[in-house]
C-alpha cells in the first residue's frame, strides 16, 4: 500500500508518504504560506521514497474541520494530484487525525479533540481506540460553544487542540473531574492522516477526486438549522 497525505488545516503544514507501513514526513509549523510548501513537501517525501505519483494507490488529505483557508488549500491540492495522476482519494477528519496523533505520543485510549473555530465556539469531537491502534469516533464531529458541546458519559478523557487552550476552564467545569488532563499545543500531522488513510482504503471509504471536498461543519450546522 503506497499513498501520499497532506495537512493544512491549522497553523502546520505537513505532507507523509505511507509505504506498506513506513512513513516519510516533513511537517512544519507556520501559519501562512501552506499553498506554496505543501508543494514543496510533497515533492521531498516522494523522492525520499523514490516513488512517482503514478506509483502510488490513494491520496489523502485533512478534510477539515479547521481553517476555512487550509482545509480549501488542501482540498484543491490533492485534487489536483489525484486527477493529473488518476488516483482515489481517502478524506480524513483532522479531528481524528490529532487524535490518532495524541495517542500516538501520549498514549491515553479516549480522547476529546477540539480547535477553536472562533465566533466563541470550538469544532469538537470523542474518540477511543480501537482495533490496529487507531481512534473511532465515539462523539461525532459538531461546531458549537464550550457550554454545549456533547460530553461523554463515562470518566478519564485526556483533552488535545487549539480549543482547549481557548476554553479549558469552561470545559473543565463541565467535565467535572471526568478529565485526565489536557494539550492545547498539539497540531494535526499528515504522519496520522496517512496512517488512518490506509486503513480507511483498505474498507473501501476511497473517492473520486472530485468528492475531495472541504468540510467546515459551521456551514452544515447552518444548513441543518
Amino acid at each position: 500500500m503506497k499513498l501520499i497525505a497532506i495537512e493544512t488545516a491549522s497553523e502546520t503544514c505537513s505532507a507523509a508518504l505511507f509505504q506498506d507501513g513506513e512513513i516519510y514526513l516533513r511537517y512544519e509549523v507556520k501559519p501562512r504560506g501552506h499553498s506554496e510548501l505543501i508543494l514543496k513537501m510533497m515533492d521531498e517525501v516522494l523522492a525520499e521514497a523514490e516513488l512517482r505519483l503514478t506509483d502510488l494507490d490513494a491520496a489523502a488529505y485533512g478534510r477539515g474541520p479547521g481553517s476555512f483557508t487550509g482545509v480549501r488549500i488542501a482540498a484543491g491540492v490533492i485534487q489536483g494530484v489525484a486527477f493529473a495522476a488518476d488516483l482515489p482519494v481517502v478524506p480524513v477528519s483532522t479531528l481524528a487525525a490529532l487524535a490518532q496523533r495524541a495517542y500516538r505520543e501520549k498514549g491515553e485510549p479516549k480522547l476529546l479533540t477540539a480547535f477553536d473555530a472562533r465566533m466563541g465556539e470550538l469544532y469538537w469531537a470523542g474518540y477511543r481506540v480501537g482495533e490496529n491502534e487507531l481512534v473511532v469516533p465515539a462523539i461525532p464531529e459538531q461546531v458549537a460553544s464550550a457550554e454545549r458541546v456533547e460530553l461523554p458519559v463515562d470518566d478519564e478523557w485526556y483533552g488535545v487542540g487549539s480549543g482547549w487552550g481557548a476554553y479549558a476552564k469552561q470545559l473543565e467545569h463541565r467535565l467535572n473531574g471526568t478529565l485526565l488532563g489536557y494539550k492545547a499545543d498539539m497540531y494535526c500531522s499528515a504522519r496520522d492522516v496517512a496512517q488512518l488513510a490506509a486503513d480507511y482504503f483498505h474498507r473501501g471509504e476511497a473517492v473520486a477526486p472530485e468528492h475531495a471536498l472541504p468540510v467546515y461543519l459551521r456551514n452544515q450546522v447552518a444548513e441543518k438549522r
